[in-house]
């Protein structure tokens, strides 16, 4: 069989994702990751990336290292339910379909006042599971990245990225898409305080459509660097516009 047909069991932009989602879900660094496989670390990160595809080899050396299945199992015509659960508000994929891509994710930094967080998010619908997905990359603390379902309520016309692991919940609430197709709101989490400590932390957190940022930078953007000022002219749009509100 050709390179074609050992490609065609598989649709790299889905092994990409659940490879991300795994990546964030078991707390890996893409180092470990890589060496676990038995593969460069370039090669990993070029087929994330979308400048080289995936051969059948490293698909399966990767599955082996995760514990955990990147492809379909079941045929394409046998796909999962057609709404999302009504917990999370029941959407059918046609009226949601606006939300799937990459995202420019923009936060406030907790370590250093003034600075502003930067990383990619990608929601996407899961056809096996039947709602919305996202899982987060390209964060320098690559061992928080996270992964989760998307809730979208009609009632509130919110957006809800919610992280669940072990009864252990990380939420982003974003309000309704501007014209742009931008969101912004808030952020809730736990931060490391001290010691062993873990204190509940909010923040403005805004999704910038990905081709809407030309060139764009990720990892901790402080004031002075080169897209300090574009960004956080961004971040501040949560807030300044009412997208969501701080109260002490």
């Amino acid at each position: 069989m050709g390179y074609q047909g050992l490609m065609s069991d598989f649709d790299d932009a889905e092994v990409a994702f659940r490879l991300r989602e795994e990546i964030a879900r078991q707390r890996l660094s893409r180092a470990r990751l890589a060496e676990s496989a038995r593969v460069s670390v370039s090669t990993l990160e070029k087929a994330l990336s979308g400048r080289r595809r995936f051969t059948l080899a490293t698909v399966v050396r990767l599955e082996e290292a995760l514990g955990a299945s990147l492809r379909d199992e079941a045929p394409p015509e046998a796909t999962g339910p057609a709404l999302a659960p009504p917990e999370m508000g029941s959407y059918a994929r046609p009226a949601v379909q606006w939300i799937e891509g990459d995202y420019l994710t923009l936060r406030a930094s907790f370590g250093e006042e003034g600075s502003v967080y930067a990383y990619r998010t990608e929601i996407r619908w899961s056809a096996a599971k039947g709602h919305l997905v996202f899982a987060e990359s390209d964060r320098v603390d690559a061992t928080f990245e996270q992964a989760g379902f998307v809730s979208m309520p009609h009632l509130s016309g919110h957006t809800y990225l919610m992280t669940s692991e072990a009864g252990q919940y990380r939420m982003i609430m974003l309000g309704r898409a501007t014209r742009e197709q931008r969101m912004f709101g808030l952020l809730t989490t736990l931060q490391v305080g001290n010691g062993s400590q873990l204190v509940p932390v909010s923040c403005p957190v805004a999704l910038v459509p990905m081709g809407q940022i030309a060139d764009p930078h990720f990892g901790l953007v402080r004031e002075g660097d080169a897209r300090s000022e574009e960004y956080r002219g961004v971040l501040d749009t949560a807030m300044a516009d009412d997208f969501c509100r701080l109260r002490r």
